[in-house]
């Protein structure tokens, strides 16, 4: 039924009335589930970067103090039952209507103590938690992202906004928002909530001070009121200092000692497809990361830059169907860090893949890059990362980003030209096919062929 009333509605009027067919979706499942997140202690996790690794790190520290914990992200379902995560079987950050009550249903059935859920602007404004209580609102900070979907920045901030609004109605719960002092938009999210606590760098009630970055991870000490925290967060990057802030002014709030925040937050190493590092005994270093956001590019190529004195060689590409505007500000910002640029497929879907690649490529050349010398277009992915594979020489880093954890990729289907007019249907295979790519996987047999 959605399937046809996207192809019989024109695209603006499906856009206004699909929050409300979403929040009847909501209204029905839930009611038929018997609204089984009430009871659990929901803290939800919003955008634009930075979400995953923040609930990863916080179900993680949680865990370790000896909570019950289950948790829904990008990458993964953790019902909490001491199985571990199993991989998201969607793409949806936050599943529909439907999945969700039945993904809460289970959860329920585990007892937990916590449900670390990250939350989307698109779940938000459709919606798709409407019955969910919202325990602890947190919010890692907002980039150039979904508008496309949005339309304007603004109406993006509002719609994360809509958690913070739902956790302040939520008069069971703590009614706190955890909030990054240092994003620009920090006060619309304060305003919102009855206990904002903020955290940051230069601002904020807990602060970041006498941070050291290695390029293993960071060491800071975090400091609120009269108490301090002695941080050893081992996820490389100086953005990871503000998701392991979130996470412990989240703990602190919750009631954890300083003990259990300390050891908690240390003993997390790693978050699939978040600055995985690869290595087969190559001469040359190889990051596999998710960053997709011009923000994100910009705060991740300033981390590993210092990290070679020779060669930065980046491997990305920009979905299609998602915003058009932040193609050539990704290649720009590429272009201006690094000494090689390879533009290539990132889940094109139903768009031409030509047109994509040649936004980015004109982004870098704004930064100085030459087209076919140092910004290069290869389509396939998999030859992308040979390519750079190929390219790269002693001391040199390789780094690929945009796909991270994610199992697979879209592209166009056999009428994708001529059924372009169309909104977006991912299931459509007429318009768009996919096929299983794993980033890291084809990192290894790139090394495998160089070998030979």
């Amino acid at each position: 039924m959605k399937k046809l009333a996207k192809r019989l509605i024109p695209i603006g009027l499906f856009k206004a009335v699909a929050p409300y067919y979403h929040l009847s979706q909501s209204f029905y499942h839930q009611t038929k589930s018997g609204f089984p997140a009430r009871g659990m202690k929901i803290i939800g996790v919003t955008g634009t970067d930075g979400k995953t690794t923040t609930a990863t790190l916080l179900t993680h520290t949680l865990r370790s103090s000896g909570k019950k914990v289950a948790m829904i992200t990008t990458i993964s379902v953790d019902y909490g039952d001491g199985a571990g995560p199993r991989p998201n079987p969607t793409r949806l950050t936050t599943f529909s209507a439907s999945h969700l009550a039945k993904v809460l249903k289970k959860i329920k059935q585990q007892k937990v103590d916590y449900l670390v859920l990250e939350v989307t602007s698109h779940a938000l404004d459709q919606r798709r938690i409407w019955g969910i209580p919202i325990h602890i609102a947190v919010f890692t900070n907002l980039g150039h992202e979904h508008l496309d979907y949005h339309r304007t920045f603004e109406r993006y901030r509002d719609a994360k906004r809509r958690l913070f609004k739902r956790t302040n109605n939520n008069t069971s719960g703590t009614q706190t928002g955890i909030i990054n002092a240092d994003d620009a938009v920090s006060s619309y999210f304060a305003q919102d909530i009855a206990h904002p606590l903020t955290y940051g760098k230069e601002k904020g009630d807990i602060i970041a001070q006498n941070v050291k970055l290695t390029p293993s991870g960071s060491t800071y000490t975090a400091t609120i009121e009269d108490d301090s925290y002695a941080i050893t967060c081992n996820l490389p990057g100086g953005f990871n200092v503000y998701n392991s802030l979130a996470v412990v002014a989240t703990c602190r709030t919750l009631g954890l000692s300083q003990n259990q925040i300390e050891t908690g937050v240390a003993s997390l190493s790693q978050v699939e497809g978040r600055m995985t590092r690869v290595d087969a005994g190559q001469d040359f270093a190889i990051i596999v990361d998710y960053a997709h956001t011009p923000e994100s590019f910009d705060k991740l190529f300033a981390e590993v830059r210092p990290l070679t004195n020779k060669k930065l060689i980046c491997v990305f590409g920009s979905a299609g169907r998602r915003d058009e505007a932040k193609r050539a500000a990704q290649g720009k910002i590429a272009g201006k860090w690094c000494d090689i640029v390879i533009a290539t497929e990132e889940d094109d879907r139903d768009i031409d893949r030509e047109e994509i690649l040649r936004q980015i490529a004109s982004g870098a050349e704004k930064s100085g890059k030459i087209l076919n010398k140092d910004v290069l277009m290869v389509g396939k992915r998999e030859d992308a990362v040979q390519m750079a594979i190929n390219v790269a020489k002693k001391g040199d880093l390789v780094i690929l980003l945009g796909k991270g954890h994610e199992k697979s990729i879209l592209y166009n289907g056999p009428q994708a030209a001529e059924l372009r007019h169309l909104p977006q249907d991912d299931d459509d295979e007429r318009r768009v096919l996919k096929r299983d790519y794993d980033e890291v996987k084809a990192v290894k047999d790139a090394l495998k062929l160089l070998k030979k």
